[in-house]
């Protein structure tokens, strides 16, 4: 009897792993990227609105707590239930979905004329971003080539370091141009929501992702697009076995399954980094404008000081894409975990000019080396059919730090100064530099498409 020559999913993932990295792939990189680096952006941007708005507004220190950390709390949100929905209706069209709220919110927050409003719209845009990072590193996961997936997932990361530098600029140029600076930073924020429709019908359904879903016909015509751009010449596999069960196919499955004997290791160490990591990073980025004014430096001056410090990402991205295809996952996350509480116990204690330049720029690559790594590692510990969600549930957890960094910051500055904020820090990293290894280092191998 002849066999229906229709791919199995084993199959679609080794073509996908065989392959070199092509053009499509750079098309997909940058695509996902460009929707990275708008997230930063908007995160960045609220650092430096938040300086302003103390001014303006005369706000206190909590209130202005408040507007970060509301944001975290709708991030928290946004990733728990964009992982699962990613895992039930696909990558791409939560993708797209999650830029849209997130673009539309921020572009009415240049509108609002109060407290309230703000806090509204900030939880709104904190639900769309906070569902897009993990769906982001899972999608672009899924189609990078064994080999050189780590390294993709940092570069994606990277990312970051453009749309956060793009939101230093406006801090600097448009900002404290006049009173309404804030608002118009605002509605800048508002272009993913118009990048969202191009993500939605230029972009690929992850084939691994309609594997899963029995969708094996569209998995084979996207792999083959792939393999065209490659000037491969592949022959589709027969299926002659039953195909591989899901590993989980209910959304109650899937979270069961992240505490099941095989995972539950890897989920408890991966859920302490990312609240370690969050809690020092967005208590350090998010403040650090706010900090250079209260020790005397003027709005324009620290906003100077930022950008210059933020510059610094770059490298550090750089420096852990290459590392993490060489020393592996688990070592290239903990060493530049170490080297980011070694930044933070000095600039705590810098006083000079030079010394808070080159204290904030060694925190910022060490720091941003360490979330390229992260974001490398989270997909990869966990099979297809649960893929976002573990990634997703990671994100939330870790978002519950910084939901608690913004408004804890303010009482370890009247208590101890920024010595003691920044030696809280370090200690946190210490801490994830530790967890990190409990976590599965899949450098160069396949992904599980269980």
């Amino acid at each position: 009897m002849a066999h229906t020559a229709l791919p199995n999913r084993a199959s679609l993932a080794e073509r996908l792993d065989d392959l070199p990295f092509t053009r499509r792939h750079l098309r997909l990189l940058t695509g996902s990227g460009l929707g990275w680096a708008l997230d930063a952006m908007d995160v960045g941007l609220i650092s430096f609105i938040l300086a302003a708005l103390v001014q303006q507004w005369d706000l206190t220190k909590g209130e202005a707590g408040w507007i970060a950390s509301v944001g975290f709390i709708g991030m928290a949100l946004g990733a728990t239930l964009g992982g699962l929905l990613a895992d039930r209706l696909g990558r791409r069209q939560v993708f797209a979905l999650t830029l849209l709220v997130y673009g539309a919110a921020t572009g009415a927050s240049a509108l609002v004329g109060g407290l309230a409003a703000l806090l509204v719209l900030r939880f709104l845009v904190g639900l769309g971003l906070g569902a897009e990072l993990p769906v982001a590193s899972t999608y672009v996961s899924e189609f990078a080539p064994a080999r050189i997936r780590g390294r993709v997932i940092v570069v994606l990361e990277a990312f970051w370091a453009v749309g956060w530098t793009a939101a230093a600029l406006i801090g600097y140029f448009i900002i404290p141009a006049s009173d309404d600076g804030w608002r118009w930073a605002f509605a800048v924020g508002a272009i993913p929501a118009l990048y969202a429709v191009v993500v939605r019908w230029a972009m690929p359904e992850s084939p691994r992702w309609l594997a899963s879903r029995g969708r094996l016909a569209e998995a084979e015509r996207i792999v083959s697009t792939f393999e065209a751009d490659a000037r491969y010449v592949t022959a589709p596999a027969i299926r002659k076995e039953p195909q591989p069960r899901s590993l989980a196919l209910t959304a109650r499955a899937r979270l069961q399954t992240l505490w099941n004997a095989e995972f539950r290791v890897r989920t408890l160490s991966l859920w302490l980094v990312w609240l370690a990591v969050n809690f020092s990073y967005y208590g350090a980025f998010i403040w650090i404008p706010s900090i250079l004014v209260d020790a005397g430096f003027d709005l324009v001056r620290s906003f100077g000081f930022t950008l210059i410090i933020t510059l610094a990402q770059l490298p550090g991205y750089a420096v852990a894409a290459w590392l993490i295809e060489v020393w592996g996952r688990r070592v290239t996350l903990s060493v530049f975990l170490i080297g980011s509480a070694g930044s933070a116990l000095v600039f705590g204690t810098a006083t000079t000019e030079s010394a808070i330049i080159a204290a904030g720029m060694a925190l910022s690559f060490f720091n941003l080396g360490a979330w390229g790594a992260l974001y490398a590692v989270t997909p990869e510990i966990y099979p297809t059919s649960l893929r976002a969600t573990g990634a997703g549930w990671a994100a939330g957890i870790g978002r519950i730090a910084s939901i608690i960094a913004p408004l804890v910051v303010p009482v370890l500055l009247v208590s101890g100064g920024a010595p003691l904020l920044f030696a809280v820090f370090g200690a946190c990293f210490v801490l994830a530099a530790a967890a990190a290894w409990g976590l599965d280092d899949r450098r160069g191998e396949a992904l599980d498409d269980r």
